[in-house]
């Protein structure tokens, strides 16, 4: 029994990551259907005849992959990674630029894109430092090591400048936590990127006047009265916030700070002065940011970006037929699926070609038209129970370094299915990478099954003694 045992692979996970080949390639069919065409849709003109032949060559590479021992990839995963950099950094030199980013190598009318097999190094490099017997995520040296590992691949990918595809290795983020990474470092990130956000979304002098507020409550909190604090700390904030239009930002912020400064004379006298050494400087940290983040959309950031951040953000001041356009097709096609969809090749927003880049970055919009809200409903569903599925290979795994592997697996997968299926919604801002084995692609769909083969073959491991 235990002999057959090992021959067997995770056929649950196998399974979903087929479906959602297959799936990719029926939506990219859909995608370039046109009812007039007399051309066989194995033909290397159109997209889906290309992608037909990209998964069948990687069908080719899945078997040799697979077959490897993983000892091979424990010993090389550092050569690999720095393979990977070396193809960064050529690309850059040698590439061909496409939509403005030096991010390809071309031949022959086909393309390789360098930063898909570089998040592959990147997650074996991981898993090797991790793995060692003297990383210890608490000491900061080895925090420093960690995120230079991250930082090398995603800076070059920033320079093509491809900043869709660098946000990607943030994903490791995630197999570093799981690995003993501080909490504390978690929830300062969080909390900066919540700062950056409101400094792009409301006035920077109201973001300022809410944060003393904030401060001035925390700094109340190990007080005897803070419970009477509260009312007064709710009820200025819900003021200021409505009334802001209306109100002088500079008398408020200095209100703001003179309660601030009320708190944390009481707290240094009741003898809670540690938390205030931390807190103050925190604040004026945080309000240098709020001035640079302004400052930086306006006179450092190009007019494309500010576009992008303004669809994300403030799509009321964007213009329809300019940038908001590529969101607000794909959000028509998606509502007019309705329930149902309108079926296999019925999409007319999709075979008139509305949506922009449909068969790639908004191929998600072409599944809610056709197939609606079940459909939908479906795909998000078959990514969650991969993810679960892969989440199970790692705790179940008896190899560190497989362990978080599979989490790098995981992350870069869910940070690529959560960002493209959330910009086709005009949730997150368009920045342009694929959903995985869906969207057109030679490079992603290898890539992804490379990464799928090894895990796969990792996954085995657990039954040899």
């Amino acid at each position: 029994m235990h002999a057959t045992r090992k021959r067997h692979v995770d056929w649950i996970a196998l399974a979903l990551f087929v479906s959602l080949v297959c799936i990719g390639w029926l939506m990219i069919f859909a995608a370039g259907y046109d009812q007039q065409s007399t051309v066989p849709f194995f033909n290397l003109s159109t997209q889906a005849g290309k992608q037909l032949l990209f998964i069948g060559i990687a069908a080719i590479i899945f078997i040799p992959v697979y077959i490897i021992d993983i000892k091979f990839w424990r010993t090389f995963s550092y050569l690999i990674y720095a393979l990977t950099l070396i193809g960064l950094i050529l690309v850059l030199v040698l590439g061909t630029t496409v939509k403005g980013a030096t991010s390809w190598f071309t031949a022959g009318g086909f393309s390789l894109q360098p930063s898909e097999f570089a998040k592959f190094g990147t997650g074996l490099a991981i898993a090797g430092f991790l793995s060692s017997y003297r990383t210890d995520l608490r000491a900061l040296r080895y925090q420093l090591g960690a995120i230079a590992l991250l930082a090398g691949p995603a800076f070059l990918i920033f320079l093509q400048p491809d900043a869709g595809s660098a946000l990607v290795f943030a994903s490791f983020f995630l197999v570093l936590y799981r690995a003993g990474m501080p909490a504390l470092l978690y929830i300062v990130g969080i909390a900066m990127i919540g700062l950056f956000i409101s400094a792009l979304l409301f006035p920077p002098f109201l973001v300022i006047a809410i944060l003393v507020l904030m401060a001035a409550f925390i700094s109340s909190l190990q007080l005897k009265d803070h419970l009477i604090w509260l009312p007064a700390f709710v009820i200025l904030a819900i003021t200021e916030i409505i009334l802001w239009e209306y109100l002088i930002p500079l008398p408020v912020i200095l209100i703001n700070s003179l309660l601030l400064t009320i708190t944390a004379i009481r707290r240094v006298r009741a003898r809670f002065a540690r938390h205030i050494v931390v807190l103050v400087p925190a604040v004026i940290v945080s309000i240098g940011l709020i001035f640079f983040v302004s400052y930086a959309f306006t006179n450092i950031l190009e007019p494309h970006q500010q576009d992008r951040i303004n669809v994300w953000l403030h799509p009321e001041q964007c213009d329809p037929q300019g940038s908001l356009y590529n969101v607000l097709q794909s959000k028509i096609a998606i509502g007019s699926g309705g329930l149902k969809g309108k079926g296999f090749l019925q999409g007319s927003m999709t075979n008139l070609n509305y949506v922009p880049e449909q068969t790639t970055d908004f191929i998600f919009s072409t599944i809610g038209e056709e197939q609606g809200f079940i459909g939908s409903a479906s795909i998000i569903i078959l990514y969650a129970f991969l993810l679960l599925r892969i989440i199970a290979m790692a705790e179940r795994a008896r190899s560190v370094f497989v362990r978080y592997y599979a989490y790098s697996v995981a992350g870069i997968l869910f940070v690529h299915f959560f960002i493209n299926i959330g910009m086709t919604m005009g949730m997150v801002p368009i920045i342009g990478i694929p959903l995985p084995f869906i969207s057109y692609g030679g490079s992603s769909l290898i890539a992804f099954t490379i990464m799928m083969a090894v895990l796969f073959k990792m996954d085995k491991t657990r039954f040899e003694s």
